[in-house]
C-alpha cells in the first residue's frame, strides 16, 4: 500500500505569515542586528524567531556567525516565495478596503535612483498630496534598478515604479511624468580632461572607452546603437560616476546629478552640445489586477504633480 506524503507545513497560520515577515525583513536589512531597529524587537527576539520559522518548515534558511549573515540554497528559495506570498496578501488586504471604500494598508512605490535632484522631477509633491488624501496608507518607497522595478510592478512587490521609459509591455500601464537630460563626462585623469573637443563626434568617441549600465535602458540602447565601447559595466548611476571619476572611462550622467561633481572640479561634460540624449520618466502600474484605490490615488498625485508633460 502506498502511503501519501504528509504537507510539512500543513495550515499557514497568521503566527507562521508574523515569522515570514519577520524573516523577510532579516534578508532586506541584510541581517538579525541591522533588522533589529527595522522590526523594533531585540536581535535575541529576531533570532528565536527565525529559528521558530526555520523548526516550522525543516529547514535551515541562513547562517549566522562570524562570517556574517547568509541565506542557504534553501532560504533563498523561501525567500522568494515569502515575497509573492506577503504581496499577495497585502493585495487581499487591499481589495477589502476597496470593497469598503476607503484606502488603508501599504502602498509600495519604487523608484529609479537619482531623482530627487532633477528639476523637473516632482515625486515629493506628489507624495505630500497623497499623505493628504490617504493618511491612513502607510507609503514605503524603495529605490531599485530599471529591471527590479519592472520585475517588481509584475510579479506585485511594488505596486507603482517609476522609471526611465525604454519598452513598452502590454501589462503595464504608463503614465508620463518628467525628462532628464544626460551627458557625456570625464573626469579630472582622462586625457580628454581640458581638451580640444571640437573634433570629437560619435564616430571618433568610440576610440574612448565607456563606462555603461548593464541591463536595458535608453543608456545601453544608445551604446549599442552609436557602438561605444563598453570596457566597464555599472549598475546604477552611483557606480557609474565612480568609474568616471577613476579617469578611465567616459559615461552618461544625468545632469543634475552630475552637476556637485562638475562644481567641484571633479568632472567636465564633453562636447555637451553634440554628444547627450534625453529620456522620459513614466509611472508603471499592472493593468490587471485592477490597481487598488490607493495605487490609482498616488497614480493621480503623479500625474498632477507633473501637468507639462
Amino acid at each position: 500500500m502506498k502511503v501519501k506524503n504528509k504537507a510539512v507545513l500543513g495550515q499557514i497560520s497568521d503566527m507562521d505569515l508574523r515569522l515570514l515577515r519577520v524573516f523577510k525583513a532579516v534578508v532586506d536589512c541584510g541581517g538579525m542586528a541591522a533588522a533589529e531597529l527595522e522590526l523594533n524587537i531585540g536581535t535575541s527576539t529576531v533570532s528565536r524567531h527565525i529559528k521558530d520559522l526555520e523548526t516550522r518548515l525543516g529547514l535551515t534558511l541562513c547562517r549566522r556567525g562570524r562570517a556574517g549573515f547568509a541565506l542557504t540554497a534553501e532560504g533563498e528559495k523561501i525567500y522568494a516565495q515569502t515575497s509573492q506570498l506577503l504581496a499577495a496578501t497585502d493585495a487581499f488586504r487591499s481589495s477589502v478596503d476597496e470593497i469598503h471604500q476607503r484606502m488603508g494598508g501599504q502602498l509600495q512605490v519604487a523608484v529609479f535612483d537619482k531623482t530627487a535632484s532633477n528639476p523637473a522631477s516632482h515625486i515629493a509633491e506628489a507624495i505630500a498630496h497623497f499623505h493628504e488624501e490617504a493618511p491612513d496608507v502607510g507609503l514605503n518607497l524603495h529605490v531599485a534598478t530599471l529591471t527590479a522595478i519592472e520585475r517588481g510592478v509584475l510579479d506585485g512587490q511594488f505596486h507603482v515604479g517609476i522609471i526611465p521609459g525604454h519598452r513598452a509591455s502590454d501589462v503595464l500601464d504608463y503614465t508620463p511624468l518628467f525628462d532628464e537630460h544626460m551627458l557625456l563626462y570625464c573626469g579630472t585623469r582622462h586625457a580628454l580632461w581640458n581638451a580640444n573637443h571640437r573634433t570629437l563626434n560619435w564616430d571618433t568617441l568610440a576610440k574612448h572607452e565607456f563606462a555603461g549600465l548593464g541591463y536595458h535602458s535608453p543608456n545601453m540602447e544608445l551604446s549599442q546603437r552609436m557602438r561605444l565601447p563598453r570596457r566597464a559595466t555599472g549598475f546604477d548611476q552611483e557606480s557609474i560616476a565612480t568609474l568616471i571619476l577613476s579617469g578611465q572611462f567616459l559615461g552618461f550622467l544625468p545632469d543634475h546629478y552630475a552637476e556637485s561633481f562638475v562644481r567641484r572640479g571633479l568632472m567636465q561634460a564633453v562636447r555637451p552640445d553634440l554628444l547627450h540624449y534625453a529620456c522620459q520618466f513614466f509611472a508603471i502600474t499592472r493593468k490587471s489586477p485592477q490597481p487598488s484605490r490607493a495605487t490609482r490615488a498616488f497614480q493621480e498625485c503623479l500625474a498632477v504633480a507633473h501637468p507639462t508633460v
